[in-house]
């Protein structure tokens, strides 16, 4: 019986993995995100040149891109999640793989491993390119401090895809989805900053903003890393399990 699990999950997974390799748009959104980011960094990197030095002005400029590179990872999540929509090909693939729970579990699993090194690399890019046109003022960098807001950044990309995978689920059309999460992140949340500010940092996109955010240059009443990483993944956590339960019970 475990061999047979094991068997089912590899060709789970396998088939996932094929799906999502062979995607153009995948290709493409990350190709662009990439470009995009460094188009960016470039440009705050050049206002920066005129501001403060050291650590905390590398990563400041570095990742100020993070608010617009966003985007391409929270489309990146509803490409994968909606292109078997299109065309009824979901049909298709609950017909030859039945275990909707495990099949919607696998696609997850397999976006992450996708995000994590596409995330770390574009990410990193900004701030790789900052420290290069900045290292004149980069005295004394802390090694550390730039892994921990490199990391933070892509746990947070990462789970911003996964997020956004799992609302694209809930909705099952990628223009309803991208509509509703954009409007969220652009329009929604930074009106509740200034209209709720007690309870924004509570928000998904604000407390992952914590993630990557040195705490030494964070608000007073800012939240640390950890507990941004823990509101993050609860959040993403939250919509998975209602995205699962939803892909289970209904109609394709």
């Amino acid at each position: 019986m475990k061999v047979s699990f094991n068997r089912r999950l590899l060709r789970i997974f396998a088939a996932e993995l094929e799906k999502l390799a062979t995607l153009p748009t995948i290709r493409f959104n990350l190709m662009a995100a990439f470009m995009l980011n460094l188009v960016l960094a470039a440009a705050f990197t050049s206002a920066g040149l005129q501001g403060a030095a050291g650590t905390q002005a590398i990563l400041n400029t570095g990742l100020a891109s993070m608010e617009y590179l966003q985007t391409g990872f929270i489309v990146l999540g509803v490409l994968s999640a909606c292109s078997e929509y299109t065309g009824g090909q979901i049909r298709t693939t609950l017909t030859v793989m039945p275990w909707r729970g495990l099949l919607l579990s696998a696609k997850l699993l397999v976006l992450a491993l996708v995000t994590v090194p596409a995330a770390f690399i574009i990410a990193g890019s900004g701030i790789l390119y900052s420290f290069f046109m900045m290292k004149e003022t980069a005295a004394g960098i802390e090694i550390g401090t730039v892994i921990s807001s490199l990391t933070g950044a892509t746990g947070y990309l990462t789970l911003t895809t996964l997020l956004s995978a799992a609302i694209s689920i809930v909705l099952r059309r990628s223009t309803p989805a991208m509509v509703v999460l954009l409007s969220y992140y652009f329009i929604v949340s930074p009106l509740t900053m200034g209209i709720l500010p007690g309870i924004s940092h509570y928000f998904p996109d604000r407390a992952g903003y914590y993630m990557y955010t040195p705490f030494t240059f964070a608000e007073a009443d800012a939240l640390t890393a950890l507990q941004g990483t823990g509101l993050s993944l609860s959040w993403t956590l939250m919509f998975i399990s209602a995205a699962i339960g939803l892909y289970r019970r209904r109609d394709a």
